[in-house]
């Protein structure tokens, strides 16, 4: 028997996946990355155990995620077609980097995922494998099984007496973790269709959300977050405390129709409340302490980092030259911005730090204005040089 390692979710695909490859004679370990689902993983791994695995490996990568992952990216500002944070996608490197740990631990002979033949998760596991080990075998059923539908997945899944919780009724697909939250299919592959009310639930409803507006401070030091409202915090502690922040006055919902590695269009859903907040604070003090051709460059090199890592190319030569650019772009990222939070709106109200470039003297119309005004006049003309006519 083939020996292989599944990543295994406990979800619709992967339910099926064990007893479908079983059948097929394969040795199934299965490997549970804990980042934040907020799933019982004991019933998880039960339920991994009971569709046929023969072993079960569950890891908290909850702390790895946020430090290692997205910071980094929030460093760099990666935004995938100025919506997505990629909470999810980020998951995908790590859960494959550990994987890949296991299989060589357990000298498997291949890898397994269960992403579908046209989405981006598919991208960012292979590549991973490939790249750390590329001799070993992999495999993706999903792309190739028999079952044509969601709803015939369900059924075997009960035919093997695996429980599922996907209906038939809300087959929605669902990814969560402790960064962020995506949804798709069902309804809402229909573009014109608004967003059931229930699939939300780290964020309530913004016409639901308090009357009163909530301000959050939020610190950083060279670039990461290491504070909110006064208090010093861990990375993942401080994460919790702006997702129950923001999340309860409504911020971070993002419905978008965004263009897959694959070439199809998409329409998703995701929440990400704390990674809202995040990427609006880090901004505005970049914005005090950068000179303008630092942060004019920096947007080029934010879309390139997020289709990096939209596209799985994490563990490539250019995402690591780049975070070493970020590390020496936030040197003085430090300091303190002031958050407005109001029925799902996110606004920036303040903003400081010790390494503030903005100088009051300069900018005043009032008293105390020390910006010499009649140099302007030979600047104009000199500006002007280029793109006039001389005889």
């Amino acid at each position: 028997m083939k020996k292989v390692v599944l990543a295994y979710s406990g979800g619709l695909d992967t339910s099926c996946i064990i007893p479908w490859l079983k059948d097929r004679g394969y040795d199934i370990i299965a490997v549970i990355g804990d980042v934040g689902q907020g799933d019982d993983f004991q019933k998880v791994k039960a339920k991994a155990i009971k569709s046929g695995a023969s072993k079960v490996y569950c890891l908290n990568l909850q702390q790895e995620l946020i430090e290692n992952y997205a910071f980094p990216a929030l460093k760099a500002g990666a935004l995938y077609e100025g919506k997505y944070n990629l909470a999810c996608a980020l998951s995908r490197p790590l859960i494959a980097y550990h994987q890949v740990m296991i299989a060589r631990k357990e000298k498997a002979d291949g890898m397994v995922h269960g992403c579908t033949g046209k989405g981006n998760d598919q991208v960012r596991f292979e590549v991973t494998y490939r790249l750390m080990e590329p001799k070993m075998e992999v495999l993706a059923p999903v792309r190739v099984w028999e079952f044509k539908s969601r709803d015939e997945e369900i059924d075997y899944a009960k035919s093997k007496g695996v429980p599922v919780d996907a209906s038939k009724k809300k087959p929605y697909s669902i990814d969560t973790n402790v960064y962020g939250r995506a949804m798709e299919s069902g309804v809402l592959e229909d573009p014109m269709v608004e967003p059931p009310a229930d699939i939300f639930y780290m964020t309530v409803a913004p016409e639901k959300a308090p009357n009163k507006p909530e301000y959050v401070e939020i610190e950083f030091t060279k670039g990461i977050p290491t504070g909110v409202n006064g208090k010093k915090m861990k990375p993942l502690e401080l994460v919790l405390e702006l997702n129950k922040i923001a999340g309860r006055n409504g911020v971070g919902r993002v419905d978008m129709i965004e263009n897959r590695l694959v070439g199809i269009k998409s329409r998703e859903l995701y929440e990400n409340p704390a990674g809202t907040v995040l990427h609006l604070a880090i901004r505005e003090i970049e914005s005090l302490v950068l000179d303008r051709d630092s942060l004019r460059f920096k947007e080029a090199l934010s879309q390139k980092y997020a289709e990096l890592i939209y596209n799985g190319l994490w563990w490539t030569p250019l995402k690591a030259q780049m975070d070493s650019f970020f590390d020496k772009y936030h040197e003085n990222t430090t300091g303190l911005a002031r958050i407005k939070l109001y029925k799902g709106h996110a606004m920036v109200v303040g903003r400081k730090s010790p390494h503030s470039r903005y100088s009051e003297k300069m900018a005043t119309y009032g008293k105390g204005d020390t910006f010499d005004q009649s140099l302007a006049e030979g600047f104009i003309k000199l500006w002007t040089v280029p793109f006039q006519k001389h005889s």
